[in-house]
């Protein structure tokens, strides 16, 4: 795979040691390096608004330094610099809850900090819904597997559509889960995979923190963390939990799985 790589991003990884994650990918090829980390996939337009929120915001956020980006033949190449510590979802964190929800809380804190105006992208309620939109049209969406509760994918953009909550805008991951967080000691390292990164309501986040983070603990993925209570998230984010919100962003996401 390295001897194929275009020249430009072959000359920093040339001869280095690598390995290959599928953490949560799809179209994706990740190959990681002792410093550095090289994402290979299909080139779209949401790959430079991705770029130009890593620019605007290195240095505010705790995003990985983009060493390389560039385009070749339909794909994208993107080289940054690897996080530093393990993803949230890590053993010794889901066993040592009382170092992992600060953490978790902290990464809401740190978005939610940003003046919005620093971010160059909107990734507001509607601009979701019209995406929404567009995959269901495209028959990118199937609620077969789902216990969503909605019959077809048009029923559950309609409810969506009529039921939009008030924003409370900040500056948004997008896919806030646990394997997007990194953790070095106490301290939040890096988030990653800020493919959705822009301005949109907070409880977008929150939902999908709290999700990730109740999944990671139940047995889900495999296996039990009986120490892991996701309703403590709320006590150290430091507001009261709104169920209403987190239904729709959770149903929201339905459509984007």
């Amino acid at each position: 795979m390295i001897n194929s790589l275009p020249e430009n991003i072959r000359h920093y990884i040339e001869g280095k040691p690598f390995t290959t994650d599928s953490t949560g990918l799809s179209q994706s090829e990740v190959y990681v390096f002792d410093t550095m980390v090289l994402k290979v996939e299909p080139m779209k337009e949401w790959i430079f608004a991705m770029i130009s929120v890593m620019n605007s915001l290195e240095g505010v956020l705790p995003l990985p330094h983009m060493i390389y980006h560039g385009v070749c033949e339909g794909k994208s190449y993107l080289l940054t610099e690897r996080a530093k510590g393990v993803m949230a979802c890590d053993e010794f964190y889901m066993t040592h809850p009382d170092l992992l929800l600060p953490v978790l809380a902290e990464s809401l804190h740190r978005l939610w900090a940003v003046d919005v105006r620093k971010c160059p992208r909107e990734r507001s309620l509607d601009t979701e819904l019209a995406e929404a939109r567009e995959r269901i049209q495209a028959g990118l969406v199937d609620l077969s597997n789902s216990d969503c509760g909605f019959g077809t994918p048009y029923e559950l953009l309609y409810w969506l559509e009529q039921n939009k909550p008030d924003p409370e805008p900040c500056v948004s991951h997008g896919d806030l889960c646990l394997p997007n967080i990194f953790i070095d000691g106490d301290k939040l390292s890096a988030l990653i995979d800020i493919g959705d990164m822009g301005v949109a309501d907070k409880w977008r986040d929150i939902s999908l923190l709290y999700r990730s983070l109740k999944q990671n603990a139940d047995g889900t993925f495999g296996k039990v963390y009986k120490g892991i209570d996701p309703e403590r998230l709320f006590d150290y984010i430091g507001i009261k939990k709104d169920e209403k919100k987190l239904k729709y962003y959770l149903l929201l996401d339905e459509l984007f799985g």
